[in-house]
């Protein structure tokens, strides 16, 4: 497990109104979610028809 550094940004109350986090686990935290979010990504279009060489060839220039 990713252990992330905290620090409390109190308001004037003494309560909790943000976190600040080392921009190196930040950075991870955004990795590991890209991932997360690429990995369903995978598994939602896993039953789908793959295209042939030429029909992505085709698709692709139609996103042009």
């Amino acid at each position: 497990m990713l252990e992330v550094h905290k620090n409390y940004v109190l308001d004037e109350n003494q309560q909790p109104i943000a976190v600040q986090i080392p921009i190196a686990e930040f950075e991870k935290i955004e990795e590991i979610l890209e991932n997360y979010g690429l990995a369903k990504l995978i598994e939602e279009v896993e039953e789908e028809k793959l295209l042939s060489k030429d029909e992505a060839l085709k698709y692709y220039q139609s996103l042009k």
